[in-house]
Formats: structure tokens, sequence, C-alpha cells
């Protein structure tokens, strides 16, 4: 049997300017780069709602030392890949590439990151661009329909904003609002910079102090506040579709990533509705009855809160059905504690699904970030596996009896022909 591929521990530190960084050593003939920057949808004002997502569309139109088509072959060229996705509280830029072009990626990934000059001509070219994304968004509910169910839960709050913005809001977007946003969070205190790939942390640093000229020197922890979500209210709201399906999302406010209850959560989504073909859902609602072609449960953690649902597509004729089923899911959850098999059992599973999210590199480059970024720490993988050795049967069931508590639980169903 092959044995398993080695991996050093993830090496920190911390740059004069306040960038932390980390880097993951494994044996691959690839590397990847990203800087994630804390900044995202909540971050936004009411007069800036996408102007993250529009921010990351722009770092790659042209910097002071290069043009838009330089950026993308500097990398492309060579095999790799440049790009970057916004999330609600949080941008990451990332590059992948063959290792000999570590230097040439980290180069181009600050380069963009911190040297953009967002020309004022690419700005009208990429409204219509998200303009159309937008349009590619609306036409697709059962990808809709999660964010207007965070919209509902997080209602009046920046945190339940559609990624995207609206084309209203799309349109009002200048190049002194980009400029103003970039100066306020674009900082280096306020981002992490992870990597993970065949080099080691010594050759890393040595890469890392090459590109340092080109990383903005500016001191200090800044950190601009975040506005606390508002007090939850459980809403039910039925909404005509022109769909043949009807979609619909049950779900709530759950707990937030610094909240000792995180593991806890995670596995009792995965449980319920994860990934695995065996999970409670798949097995209970689409193999037992089939009536459901694609359902699925979901956590979403975030600094001070979380949002936790099933979301589940089907006929209109079953879909009060299937909505029956899936609280039955949660009574079981609240009331029946797992036996010590299946316990032993859920938490294999987790795991093992970690184990494998790890096996993709790429993967493994955002999630020691995020861990930094959040956390100012990357837990080693003994204190992962002993947070979820301690997960007890009755502590599951409280959290439970909290969570998928009915009166906390809010609905959202898109009723199609």
């Amino acid at each position: 049997m092959a044995s398993a591929v080695k991996r050093s521990e993830p090496v920190t530190g911390v740059l004069p300017n306040g960038l932390r960084w980390t880097h993951q050593e494994v044996a691959s003939l690839a590397g990847h780069v990203g800087l994630i920057v804390r900044v995202g949808t909540r971050d936004e004002e009411p007069d800036e709602q996408g102007l993250a997502h529009f921010i990351e569309h722009l770092l790659f139109k042209g910097t002071k030392r290069r043009k838009a088509f330089h950026i993308l072959s500097k990398i492309e060229d060579a095999g790799g890949e440049l790009n970057a996705y916004t999330g609600k509280e949080d941008t990451t830029v990332y590059a992948s590439f063959l290792t000999p072009q570590y230097a040439n990626a980290l180069d181009v990934l600050i380069d963009v990151v911190f040297h953009s000059v967002y020309p004022e001509k690419e700005l009208e070219k990429e409204k219509e661009v998200i303009s159309d994304e937008i349009d590619s968004y609306l036409d697709s509910p059962s990808e809709l329909i999660f964010d207007d169910f965070e919209d509902l839960l997080f209602a009046g709050h920046s945190i339940g904003r559609n990624i995207l913005g609206t084309k209203n809001s799309l349109q009002s977007f200048t190049r002194e609002k980009v400029l103003a946003f970039v100066k306020k969070h674009y900082t280096p205190a306020n981002m992490v910079l992870t990597s993970v790939g065949g080099i080691s942390a010594k050759q890393f640093q040595k890469v890392l102090a090459k590109a340092l000229e080109r990383i903005p020197v500016k001191e200090g922890n800044f950190s601009p506040e975040r506005l606390p979500v508002s007090p939850y209210k459980p809403t039910a709201l039925r909404w005509d579709k022109d769909t043949h399906q009807c979609h619909t999302i049950v779900g709530g406010r759950a707990v937030s990533v610094h909240d000792h209850h995180l593991t806890g959560m995670v596995l009792l989504n995965n449980l319920l509705g994860g990934p695995a073909m065996n999970s409670r859902l798949n097995l209970n609602i689409r193999e037992r009855y089939g009536i459901a072609y694609h359902i699925e449960s979901f956590y979403s953690p975030y600094a001070d809160t979380g949002a936790m649902g099933v979301y589940v597509g089907t006929d209109s004729d079953t879909m009060e059905r299937s909505l029956r089923l899936v609280e039955k899911e949660f009574k079981k959850l609240r009331e029946i504690p797992l036996g010590v098999v299946q316990l032993a059992k859920a938490k294999q599973q987790l795991l093992g699904q970690m184990a494998l999210g790890q096996e993709s590199n790429a993967h493994l480059m955002t999630a020691l970030g995020r861990s930094l970024l959040m956390f100012d720490r990357i837990d080693t993988l003994e204190e992962v596996h002993a947070k979820v050795h301690a997960l007890t049967a009755a502590s599951l069931c409280s959290l439970a009896e909290w969570v998928y508590a009915p009166h906390a639980l809010s609905y959202l169903i898109y009723e199609g022909k």
C-alpha cells in the first residue's frame, strides 16, 4: 500500500508592515499563492453594494508596471492560473503555477493587489460584464434563492446582500469611489499572504524577501470596524416564480466562526445533508421517497453570526411533503441522541472528508490563509482531531435544540407553475 504523502507543518510570520504570511511545503510540482483581504459584501456602505466584487474584477485591468494582457500572460503562458473571488467577509486573489514560477507568480500577485491603477475606461466595460453576470444569476433560481434567503435572515444588514450588487448600484461606481474603498481596506495589516507548494519555508522566505520592495509600508493593525448584525426575526415568504420546479430553503441563524460550538455545527450539518450520499436528507427524502433530485444542507459561519438551512428542489405537488420530511429530520437531531456507533461513524466521516480536502493543495492554501486571517493562528492536525473527538451526543443534541428549533426557522419558497 502506498504511504501517505508527508507534509511539513505550516510556517507563519509577520512582515514589518503588518502583513501576515503562511507557507506549507508539500511534495508537488505546483505552487499556490494567494492574498486574502479582510473585505467583502458586509463591509460595503449602502451606496457601495457590489463594490468589493467590482474591485475584484478591476484588479486585473492594469498596474503601474503591466497592462491587462501582460498580467494574465505572465502566469498563464506558463500553464498557470490567475484568478480571484469575493465573499461576504473576504476577497481572495490567487495564482496556481509550476514550482519554478514561484517568484514570478508572487510578483504578479503583489502587483495586482497593491499597484492596480483601475483605468477609467475599464470601469464601464466591467459594469457591462457584471450586469450580464447579474442577468445570468437571476436566471438561475436554484442559486439565487440562497442569497435571497440570507437577505431574509439578515434583513437590512449588508451581510445579507447579494455579492454582485444591483444594476443601479453598479452604475453609480466611479474611479474615485473605487480608490477610496481600496485605500480603506487593501492594507497589508488587513490581509494574509498564504502559500502551499513544492519549496521549503526557507526558500519561500527568500522569494518573499525579494518581493518585499513591491509591498507598500503601511504599518499598524488597521482593521475597519464592522456593523453588528441586526436582531433576528424568523420569517416565512412565498414568491411566485416562472419556473417548473419549486425551490425551497428552510433554516435560520447559526453559530459564528468563533463560537465554541463551531465544530459541532459542522458535524451536524455534515450528518444532516453534507456531500456524502449517505446523509440523512439524501437517504430519507431522495432515496426513500424519490421526491427530490437535489437536496442539501448548508452552514455558513461568519465572524459574529452564521447561517444554516436546507435547500430542496421539487415538484409543486410534493413541496409541502418535502418540507415536513425536512422538519422531521430537524426533530430527530433535537430529540434523539446519536448512539455510540452513529457518533463514531459521523466523526470518522467528517475527519475523512477533511483529510481528502487537504489533498487539494489549492484548497489547503485557502484554508490556511483564512484560518490565519480569522483566528490569527492555524490549528495543527492533532488539534483539529481533538475538537472532533471531544464532541458528545449530548452536546450535539443541545446544539440542535437551539439551531433547529421550530420557532427559530425561516422559510423562503419559490413557487413554480
